[in-house]
């Protein structure tokens, strides 16, 4: 083949070519594969002499023949650009409630704080700075513990990708120091309390909710989640398979109407109702106590005499707790009950997830073994136990002490007479150890 021919010779079969241009430059085109839209991915070389090109050619058909592909646009991501794209691609492999946490660290923390950065400047006293900073402005460790996880989890994508470049620097950056019960400090109620709870929540509907959720523990979506099929009443036996999602919804309307979605006239769900459990851990099978079968199977005939007042009006779906129509409790009207019930009981104020709390608590007092105590609480690490131990153990000591006190207290006497047994010692006084109370 002669110069000439050498020159205006290219391949139009789709392998690697090399042409002389008419701009008087040397050009060279490799096929790498294809992009996102299907067309051919072939990444252009321009160099003076042939040699060059011919050089460059083939070290991306080495990169290509290894699987090393580089990215071809080359693009230098800022930390907000990338976020914003790892949002979308990540979102098909998320739960709803895990995307929406990532969301709002995302949208509310980290773009407005590290945003401006380029990608791979991103350095780990930037982030370590920035964890401060949120805390200084009023944040709580927890909050900015969790900004940390999101973009470890977004940066080790991107290194994952080839947008990163270099190491990922949340692995290296000392995140926030977290208390362990700062995010959720574990205060159950007592024994007392619980009853208490319990006698206020029997003069209402859906009672037995509440006898579920501080007896076994369930998570609020789990307990609202559960369905007449999930309940075995002649075995005693209740599965945990799902969790009923806080809806969230979007506009429907034709015309921008100006509100929230929620507020919408036309709204549409933008989640689905239920999901999966939590874990692996958190679909499990639970024996219920006789006298919590008992309850479900009053609560059962409630809902059946509900279901003829209601006729065409209801929706059988199913649920456990339902409202008056068949249909799934709303969890922020599940919450106002609960608020409800601890002021009419006079019961301290506390949280929805302290009825979980309580439940663990209960169990472990009990001697429970601390791999049954997972299973029942759906808890996939042994971690958790152990969070629990400094309650029992203040609890345990507290009983100690009345036991001692009542077991090893002297009698009293009658007035003006000595006790039987060895004679008094003058002085001595006959109420007990100093500190422990003698019951009357």
């Amino acid at each position: 083949m002669s110069e000439e021919d050498d020159k205006r010779h290219k391949n139009p079969d789709g392998r690697s070519s090399i042409y002389f241009g008419s701009d008087g430059y040397w050009h060279g085109r490799v096929t790498m594969g294809v992009k996102d839209d299907g067309t051919p991915n072939r990444p252009h070389v321009k160099r003076r002499r042939k040699e060059d090109v011919v050089a460059r050619v083939q070290e991306l058909e080495k990169e290509r023949d290894s699987g090393k592909v580089r990215r071809t646009e080359k693009k230098k991501w800022t930390v907000a650009e990338w976020l914003t794209h790892w949002l979308t691609i990540a979102r098909p492999g998320l739960r709803d409630g895990s995307y929406d946490a990532y969301e709002v660290a995302v949208r509310v923390h980290l773009i407005p704080g590290l945003g401006a950065h380029k990608l791979n400047r991103l350095q780990p006293e930037h982030l370590e700075r920035f964890y401060t900073k949120m805390q200084d402005n009023g944040s709580s460790a927890g909050t900015a513990h969790q900004a940390h996880r999101t973009i470890r989890t977004a940066l080790g994508e991107a290194e994952k990708r080839g947008a990163l470049t270099a190491d990922n620097p949340a692995e290296k950056a000392n995140p926030p120091r977290l208390d362990l019960d700062e995010d959720d400090e574990i205060d159950p109620y007592t024994v007392e309390e619980i009853q208490a709870i319990l006698v206020e929540a029997g003069k209402r509907r859906n009672n037995v909710r509440w006898a579920i959720a501080l007896a076994l523990g369930l998570r609020q979506g789990e307990a609202l989640g559960l369905k007449w099929s999930d309940i075995d009443l002649e075995k005693g036996v209740l599965k945990v398979r799902r969790s009923l999602n806080r809806p969230k919804y979007k506009h429907g309307c034709d015309e921008p109407c100006g509100r929230k979605p929620g507020h919408c006239p036309g709204k549409q769900l933008a989640r689905s109702q239920t999901s999966p459990t939590k874990s692996r851990a958190g679909r499990r099978t639970i024996g219920l106590p006789s006298e919590l079968t008992e309850i479900l199977q009053a609560h059962w005939k409630a809902q059946a005499a509900e279901r003829v007042t209601a006729r065409q009006l209801w929706k059988d779906e199913g649920w456990v707790f339902a409202k008056r129509t068949g249909q799934a409790l709303s969890p922020n009207m599940d919450y106002r009950e609960w608020k409800d019930i601890l002021a009419k009981a006079g019961i301290r104020e506390g949280r929805l997830h302290d009825a979980r709390h309580a439940a663990a608590t209960v169990l472990l007092l009990l001697g429970v073994p601390d791999r049954a105590v997972m299973d029942v609480m759906g808890w996939s690490s042994s971690s958790m136990v152990k969070r629990y131990q400094h309650v029992t153990a203040v609890v345990r000591m507290d009983i100690a002490e009345r036991v001692g006190g009542l077991i090893w207290a002297k009698p009293e006497t009658k007035a003006g007479k000595k006790s039987k047994g060895k004679k008094r010692k003058k002085g001595r006084r006959d109420d007990g150890p100093a500190g422990v109370s003698v019951p009357a």
